[in-house]
């Protein structure tokens, strides 16, 4: 007799299954409530959120002008490059470089779309040691590292002294025909 009981109940579910499976959800649940707080506390916080993108208005920077913005902390300057120093640098693309890069690529956007010739957005720290360069100064008229004496070029390509790599481009992407947004 406690043989057919038995088997009546091999194929439906018990009150120990239920018990068991609304245990094993209420623990799953207070697991998950009591690891959230650990997993959420890694997200930025939120003024690193804001500073994670900056926009730039490029109609109050004249030609030949630079101005230098913050992004991240970190100073990026935005140069508005005339026609000289555009033929200037397109000219140099096959010059000898230390970190050979044609001037084109320099332009790119963070999309992948080509950039204006005449805007140069590039992270404004020397590749040596993360000097702040001057503009318009060294042999090849573009920045002048004078803490070392790194010389790049009118599209910061290096050209000599102590620095590895070009100065870096900043990630950037035009929002309109007068604005970009750098991050």
């Amino acid at each position: 007799m406690a043989e057919a009981a038995h088997s009546a109940h091999d194929g439906d579910t018990t009150r120990r299954d239920f018990i068991y499976i609304a245990g094993a959800s209420v623990a799953a649940v207070g697991v998950a409530a009591t690891v959230w707080p650990f997993i959420d506390q890694m997200n930025p916080a939120a003024d690193t959120r804001a500073l994670s993108t900056t926009e730039v208005d490029l109609s109050a920077i004249v030609e030949g002008q630079q101005i230098k913005a913050m992004w991240q902390g970190k100073p990026v300057f935005v140069r508005h490059r005339t026609a000289e120093e555009i033929s200037s640098a397109q000219r140099d693309d096959y010059a000898n470089l230390k970190d050979p890069q044609h001037d084109a690529d320099r332009l790119v956007q963070e999309d992948g779309a080509p950039g204006k010739a005449q805007w140069l957005i590039l992270q404004a720290s020397c590749t040596h040691l993360g000097c702040i360069p001057t503009f318009a100064e060294g042999a090849y008229h573009g920045w002048f590292c004078p803490c070392h004496g790194s010389v790049y070029d009118t599209s910061g390509r290096i050209r000599s002294g102590p620095a590895p790599k070009n100065l870096l481009v900043a990630p950037y992407v035009f929002t309109n025909d007068t604005t970009i947004r750098i991050g």
